[in-house]
């Protein structure tokens, strides 16, 4: 079910949706789409690279914010946050309500998205949906339950891209509540490279040191393979793995930090 969300919900205190709660031998190993292999937090020596894709562009600061410029990005490209998971590993707390900057982290993944220049974002929920949505003012964004978010990335990911059947967008960019080290700096690098990526043949994601990771960019073309392959928390991985050579990668490790908020001492990240 989506909801046209208008108007500011209450105020209080604001996982990447189905993401479940993953093991903690899988964080090594994920993709974008699902989650992306990217470097340790922090880490310096970024460079262009491949991962079975494109060389990757957008490298120095100067492509920074371009997909803002020019008239800003198609607003036929629709954003896709997801922000659905129950954080077990958190004790419980859902990643959506985590408190960032004094609100919840999902406002803070949206502002990300409209400072990039996003006009239409669709925001997937799950666990304590009702709770999100008294707490985030999340005005102008279209929220879509996913009744079952507890089976992992997988079924957000469909929820989200089912949300957008009829809509007339032609592309998906994806990107995840908990990542609060990417900003609009990365999500913009990524819109920019739609236009050369093929409109809705386009498959672009924001690469770290060459390691693929978000936020990814699906063209409508893809949408009903992706589906059709996004099971459990793996979200698009098989999908982009059989699509590899496709994928134009978007270096963004000089302006952005891929690090998850998974377990307790990813806290400190937060502020």
């Amino acid at each position: 079910m989506t909801h046209d969300h208008r108007q500011p919900a209450g105020r209080d205190d604001a996982e990447t949706a189905g993401q479940g709660d993953r093991r903690a031998g899988e964080r090594g190993d994920r993709r974008t789409g699902e989650r992306g292999d990217r470097p340790p937090a922090g880490r310096d020596d970024r460079q262009t690279g491949r991962d079975g894709g494109r060389p990757a562009v957008g490298q120095g600061t100067q492509a920074a914010g371009q997909g803002a410029q020019g008239g800003g990005p198609s607003p036929r490209i629709a954003a896709l946050l997801l922000a659905a998971g129950g954080g077990r590993r958190l004790g419980g707390r859902p990643k959506a309500l985590l408190p960032h900057r004094g609100r919840p982290l999902v406002e803070h993944a949206v502002a990300v998205l409209r400072a990039a220049g996003c006009t239409r974002i669709h925001v997937v929920l799950g666990a304590e949906a009702a709770t999100v949505r008294a707490r985030a003012e999340l005005p102008g964004c279209v929220l879509v339950d996913n009744p079952r978010w507890a089976d992992g990335m997988g079924s957000s990911l469909r929820a989200g891209l089912e949300s957008l059947a009829g809509t007339g967008a032609e592309a998906a960019l994806v990107s995840l509540v908990d990542q609060p080290g990417i900003g609009p700096e990365a999500v913009a690098r990524v819109l920019a490279a739609y236009g050369s990526a093929g409109a809705g043949k386009a498959l672009v994601a924001a690469a770290y040191g060459g390691e693929r990771g978000h936020p990814v960019l699906f063209g409508a073309e893809h949408w009903a393979g992706i589906a059709a392959t996004a099971t459990g928390d793996r979200g698009a991985r098989a999908y982009l793995k059989a699509h590899a050579e496709e994928i134009t990668l978007v270096e963004c490790g000089d302006v952005a930090r891929p690090y998850d908020i998974d377990t307790e001492a990813d806290l400190t990240h937060l502020e």
